[in-house]
């Protein structure tokens, strides 16, 4: 076991932990970032590009691109959190600019535009600031669990390095956890690393989550590829097999009838055809890989038809996460904080959200704060506190097996099964009540021998981990979806289709072996 000491430690590598690496840094706290790849290239941002809600500070401009998305997020948004977002982004930003010297193009008054990102650039170009801010970055160094000392505040974390086959531990005075979604290892591209660990992370420290049930964000992209642009998708035409139009097909508002349609085992086709020569001109200059496939394969995608399927994206283009309980970012455990898709975005998108901007501005905003309030944290505990209390280790299923681990199950074979119940469209995107309840009984059976049995050393922990932490994910989006029984932002049940307002709430929910439900200002309901 390698020890390592800091101030604070950030967990990730994308832009919510590169943000909170340097603002922690900037505040004067001693910081180590552990990435579970390698920091600047990992993660769904460093391999595609993104736009960003950066709103000048004009009051109309504001106040619109606050009102657009109320209502497809239920109504479930905080404006306060909005103007807030909003402020920062903006500020992060054109900081980028200046200090990171980013390249931004042009428009054609020779003003800066601002309102997206190339996510390689972007990466790179996070990764130089935080080691010239001094940051210690540990790459390929994945957390398996967190460290909490006797009076159970987050104390650091522990982990394994895959390249130097050898455990690790930091101790730390406080934790940003910035690991991302869980996508379950659907093949979107860049999500390989977004398996859910941060949720699991802070479940067994304390902490609980929130807007689980905004959970099922599926993308389309081409068949047998990974990349999912569904925004490009506007422009698109969809089609059957036999080249009649599926009607009521689309990125927006039609992706369900997309998802019957393949659930018969028949293929759907799209073709860009309502894209003009200028759209199109943009469209490879904002997101040159999304035309590599079609360049390598001779498809031109705005003049032949080409088949699509749906991707899971789960909470890394969904809206839930760990819920934030104060403006810095704290998850109510001392000494924890959460950031980027790890987080809740209901603060700003309600029960809706997607790729890009929102949640490319949450990123910034919510690691910036982190960072700041990590280090105020860490920084007020004195010299040597943080270094010098006794650590216990949090973690649970995968770690610690409770019965005998030469019973436990395979990794492989664990994640076979949560993918099995969280990856179908009849299961996660098209909901009923009667069938997130056989998927559930599925999911606790599986946590329970999990938990009894599975374990691992070294890069077999990692694995173990990672199936625990999607199980645990998939058993908490489906409790909260059942919870909700109405269809509210992307919550949608066929069971119950339409808004109710006796539900104009969050819905909180934890728990590990006993996963709980309750409205954010009511009593707990076990699940």
């Amino acid at each position: 076991m390698t020890d390592h000491a800091a101030d604070v430690l950030v967990v990730g590598g994308g832009p919510a932990a590169t943000w909170a690496a340097l603002k922690a840094a900037e505040a004067g706290a001693r910081v180590v970032l552990a990435d579970k790849g390698y920091c600047g290239t990992s993660g769904a941002t460093a391999a595609g590009g993104t736009g960003v809600w950066y709103v000048p500070p004009e009051p109309a401009a504001r106040e619109a691109a606050m009102a657009s998305r109320e209502g497809l997020g239920g109504y479930l948004a905080d404006r306060r959190w909005m103007a807030r977002v909003l402020d920062e982004t903006y500020d992060r930003m054109n900081e980028l600019a200046t200090q990171g010297r980013y390249p931004f193009p042009t428009g054609p008054d020779g003003q800066p535009l601002r309102g997206g990102l190339q996510g390689p650039e972007y990466m790179r170009r996070m990764r130089i600031r935080i080691r010239r801010a001094g940051v210690r970055v540990l790459d390929h160094s994945p957390v398996t669990e967190l460290l909490t000392d006797a009076d159970g505040a987050v104390a650091g974390a522990a982990g394994y390095r895959r390249q130097l086959r050898e455990s690790y531990r930091v101790r730390a005075g406080a934790v940003v956890l910035a690991t991302g979604g869980c996508a379950f290892l659907s093949g979107a591209l860049g999500t390989n690393t977004n398996t859910g660990d941060g949720a699991l992370l802070a479940a067994e420290a304390g902490a609980e989550l929130s807007g689980m049930e905004f959970s099922n964000a599926y993308g389309i992209a081409p068949e047998g590829t990974s990349v999912t642009k569904t925004a490009f998708y506007s422009f698109a035409t969809f089609y059957r097999e036999d080249g009649s139009v599926l009607e009521g097909a689309a990125s927006q508002g039609g992706r369900s009838v997309i998802a019957r349609e393949l659930l018969t085992g028949a293929r759907v086709h799209a073709r860009l055809d309502r894209a003009d020569e200028a759209a199109r001109a943009a469209m490879r200059l904002a997101q040159p890989n999304f035309f590599l496939t079609f360049d390598r394969l001779g498809i031109d995608p705005f003049a032949d038809r080409f088949a699509v399927t749906l991707l899971a994206e789960g909470t890394v283009r969904g809206t839930g996460g760990i819920r934030i309980t104060t403006d810095d970012c704290a998850t109510g455990v001392p000494g924890l904080y959460a950031a980027g898709d790890a987080a809740t975005r209901e603060e700003i998108c309600g029960g809706f959200t997607g790729g890009g901007s929102h949640n490319a501005a949450w990123a910034i905003s919510s690691g910036s704060w982190a960072g700041r309030g990590a280090a105020g944290h860490a920084l007020s505990l004195g010299p040597g506190r943080a270094a010098g209390r006794p650590v216990t280790g949090a973690g649970g299923a995968g770690l610690r097996p409770t019965g005998s681990a030469a019973a436990g199950p395979d990794p492989r074979e664990a994640v076979a099964l949560v993918q099995r119940e969280a990856l179908p469209y009849d299961k996660n995107y098209l909901r009923r009540g009667d069938v997130l309840e056989a998927s559930l009984r599925t999911l606790d059976t599986a946590w329970s021998q999990l938990r009894a049995g599975l374990h691992g050393e070294g890069a077999d922990l990692v694995r173990a981990r990672q199936a625990a932490a999607m199980t645990a994910h998939a058993r908490w989006m489906y409790t909260a979806a059942l919870a909700r029984s109405e269809s509210r932002g992307m919550a949608r049940r066929l069971d119950h289709p339409d808004q109710d307002p006796a539900q104009h709430h969050r819905i909180l929910v934890g728990g590990l072996d006993r996963v709980w439900t309750r409205p954010a200002a009511g009593k707990a309901v076990a699940a």
